[in-house]
């Protein structure tokens, strides 16, 4: 069976679906690769590489003779329907806001699975690139926050005085979150977090940060997977007040708050980045799915006026595929994984009896699989 991997079309996206490394893997599988010339060369995979893995290079990747096409972002409805019934995808979906991306796939007759509905257990976790992803991002955001912020984040005592470490407040402590706690207790600086799960304390210990414990009931905060459940607007308000004086106090804002699906939670308002110091900045990781910070816009860094100067909201975008190497090989290997789970010699056949293909079919047979996505496009119609 041939395998594709594609160059990916999304302006901003350097990431790749497959490396050598995992070509090697899948054609130990039985499976044959091509790979669209110039794939991996925004994350430093040449041609040379691939072909030394055994990949035939291809100048476009042949839709109709494809029996599976490997990407990163959601494929775009004219991809989708140029694929032939039967065709077999896996890559990122977004299937909550790429609808017609879906409807696509589904009219086309295609297989796709999307690596956002992997099944949070821990057979699964080699196939998890939510995580994997989450992990790249968190620890960007750090950077991206040091490189805007006018100070050092760790301490310093010299004979000309000392200078105090950066105070930096996370706000979520999935995976992405606690890389951030991680990343920016390594650089030096004094840092603290808040989630609304209970269980994540322990967690934010573990990596070095101060849980800054909320008036809240948290143990209704815990969603399906892992993740966090959206709270009601009282709930949330609430939430809001009580962060408020730790986001004053913070020299560095991280926000990683994320519900697979949905909206990003907002977290933080405009009077709270008001409320911060000249010199501070605000990273928010959830941007691109509408922000945890009012009036974010994802790809662009604002200037908030304050007192004495302005903060900077920095709205991320595309932060994984700012480290595209190593962003590329936890992906691809991610892909590889989920492929080979469904591979046995040299075929590709998905069986759905298996509760981790089941839970990351998106569409199948013609028809949407993962319910809630089904109910998103008939109410589309």
């Amino acid at each position: 069976m041939r395998v594709g991997v594609r160059r990916e079309q999304r302006a901003g996206e350097r990431r790749v679906a497959a490396t050598p490394e995992t070509v090697q893997q899948l054609m130990a599988l039985g499976l044959d690769v091509a790979v669209e010339s110039h794939a991996g060369t925004a994350a430093g995979y040449g041609d040379a590489a691939f072909a030394a893995a055994g990949a035939s290079i291809v100048l476009e990747l042949p839709a109709e003779s494809l029996d599976v096409l490997l990407h990163v972002r959601p494929l775009e409805p004219e991809t989708a329907a140029g694929l032939r019934p039967g065709t077999i995808t896996i890559g990122f979906a977004s299937p909550g806001s790429e609808l017609p991306g879906v409807g696509a796939l589904a009219a086309a007759g295609v297989t796709s699975f999307a690596l956002e509905l992997v099944p949070r257990i821990s057979r699964a976790q080699s196939m998890d690139a939510l995580s994997s992803q989450s992990l790249v991002s968190g620890y960007r955001a750090v950077l991206e926050a040091a490189l805007r912020y006018p100070r050092f984040f760790p301490l310093y005592m010299t004979a000309a005085g000392t200078i105090p470490p950066a105070r930096v407040l996370v706000l979520g402590a999935g995976v992405a979150g606690l890389q951030a706690i991680g990343t920016a207790k390594r650089l030096g600086a004094r840092v603290s977090a808040n989630d609304i799960r209970a269980a994540s304390a322990d967690e934010v210990a573990s990596m070095g940060g101060t849980f800054i414990h909320l008036d809240l009931d948290s143990q209704t905060a815990e969603g399906s997977g892992g993740y966090a459940r959206e709270l009601g607007e009282d709930r949330a308000k609430r939430q809001r007040a009580l962060l408020a004086p730790h986001v004053a106090a913070a020299d560095v804002l991280i926000t990683t708050a994320a519900i697979p699906g949905r909206a990003a939670p907002l977290l933080v308002t405009a009077g709270m980045v008001a409320g911060m110091r000249a010199g501070s900045v605000v990273v928010d990781l959830a941007a691109e799915s509408g922000g945890n910070v009012e009036g974010v816009i994802a790809g662009r860094d604002l200037q908030i006026p304050v007192d004495g100067g302005s903060v900077t909201l920095v709205g991320l975008q595309d932060a994984a595929s700012a480290m595209p190497s190593d962003a590329s090989r936890l992906f691809a290997k991610n892909v590889a994984n989920l492929l080979a789970l469904m591979t046995a010699d040299g075929k590709v056949v998905p069986d759905f009896d298996d509760e981790v293909v089941a839970g990351a079919c998106l569409t199948h047979g013609g028809s949407v699989r993962h319910a809630a996505t089904a109910e998103a496009l008939e109410a589309l119609t």
